[in-house]
This record gives C-alpha cells, sequence and structure tokens, in this order.
C-alpha cells in the first residue's frame, strides 16, 4: 500500500529527536498509530495521523509540506511505511524516530 522503496528517509535517536523538539518548536511529532493506541500513552505535543488514515488526515492535520516531521509509532514499521508514503507525497523534512518505547521522556496517557 505505502511502497517500501524511494528516497531513504534520514534516521533520528529519540534522544536527538527530543534534544530537538526541545530547541525547535515548529517540528510536527507525527503519532502514526491508532487512535487507542495514541491515548493509552503517547509523546506529549505528537498529532496522532494513524498509518491508514494518512492520505485523508495529512493535508488537514499538517498542511505545510516544508515542516519537519519526526515520525514515530509502536515498533518502527508504521513509521518507516509513513515516512516513505510522505516522501513520496511532497513531504521533504520527514524523519525516522521509530518505536515510542525508545523515548527517554515522559509518556502522556489519555
Amino acid at each position: 500500500m505505502f511502497g517500501l522503496f524511494g528516497k531513504k528517509t534520514p534516521t533520528l535517536s529519540m534522544k536527538d529527536a527530543q534534544a530537538e523538539l526541545a530547541k525547535d518548536r515548529s517540528i510536527v511529532l507525527l503519532d502514526v498509530r491508532t487512535k487507542d493506541e495514541h491515548k493509552s500513552g503517547h509523546i506529549k505535543g505528537s498529532v496522532n495521523v494513524p498509518l491508514d488514515r494518512l492520505p485523508l488526515s495529512i493535508n488537514q492535520k499538517v498542511p505545510n509540506r516544508q515542516a519537519r516531521l519526526f515520525v514515530y509509532c509502536l515498533s518502527g514499521s508504521r513509521a518507516k511505511q509513513a515516512c516513505n508514503w510522505l516522501l513520496k507525497n511532497g513531504y521533504d523534512n520527514v524523519f525516522y524516530l521509530g518505536a515510542i518505547s525508545s523515548w527517554p521522556g515522559v509518556i502522556v496517557r489519555g
């Protein structure tokens, strides 16, 4: 559905992402898990656009295609798929973070 080939997505460690987010509030932290997964625990300030809703919802949630996007999910698989799709669809400043379990900060519930 989203393809595994195309531009190589830059990878950023969760620790480096946390430091970048602290310095630059314009970065969009994109959680591509389901709404229920997001409610059960997410990184503060993240925008939830489930992978299966990405083609329909991303333009509303992130209209600026030049925005820096940091993408994560539960294990990293959906985040990789989302990054590939985003790059193929005009979002050029996309970074793969991987799994939420690697986040060194607080996880928000609810």
